[in-house]
């Protein structure tokens, strides 16, 4: 009996066999070269790397952010306007500045002394708070003229802007403070 003549596959696969070269491989040779292991090591160097490499990155653009360079900051931040604000703000004092050490003192108060005496610091609180609204409409009525005078147009916002960045600690703004007290922008 012609065993070639029984199996037409196996002819095939000895004539396809000779065509290529080599013989076919078998399932388990080829699944083996395509398995790698889960975590390659190499990728886990460059991952390390990569993460390091992030981090740097977000180091410096912290740094930058502080220290106001124009191309770290945010867009609350950017522009020329919003940096003649944040000089102007830094250069001269805000009774809005005592407004968060007073919350601190009537905290204080309120837990340790009488009533009679709470009531006097609840009393200074708003009449603190009302110098704090009247200092901001006075510094948004000189910054607009300012802003007018050296822009030509005023951004929208820099009322706000101004406010918000006034009544915060000046050691604690962000950016930093770019310029010592009473050294107004020109």
């Amino acid at each position: 009996m012609n065993h070639e003549g029984s199996h037409p596959e196996a002819a095939q696969r000895r004539e396809a066999e000779a065509k290529k070269g080599r013989p076919t491989p078998k399932r388990s040779q080829q699944e083996s070269v395509r398995k790698q292991p889960l975590v390659n090591k190499d990728r886990k160097v460059a991952n390390q790397k990569a993460k390091e490499n992030t981090r740097k990155e977000r180091d410096r653009a912290r740094i930058g952010m502080m220290n106001g360079e124009e191309k770290y900051l945010t867009r609350r931040d950017k522009g020329p306007q919003r940096r003649y604000v944040r000089d102007y703000i830094d250069a001269r004092f805000s009774i809005g500045e005592l407004f968060i050490p007073a919350a601190i003192l009537i905290l204080v108060v309120a837990f340790t002394q009488p009533v009679q005496v709470q009531q006097y610091f609840t009393y200074a609180v708003w009449g603190l708070l009302a110098l704090v609204i009247l200092d901001g409409l006075v510094v948004n009525y000189i910054l607009k003229g300012r802003l007018r005078a050296k822009f030509g147009t005023v951004e929208r916002g820099l009322a706000f802007y101004a406010i918000m960045r006034s009544v915060q600690l000046r050691p604690l703004r962000m950016p930093k403070p770019q310029v010592k007290r009473r050294q107004y922008p020109s």
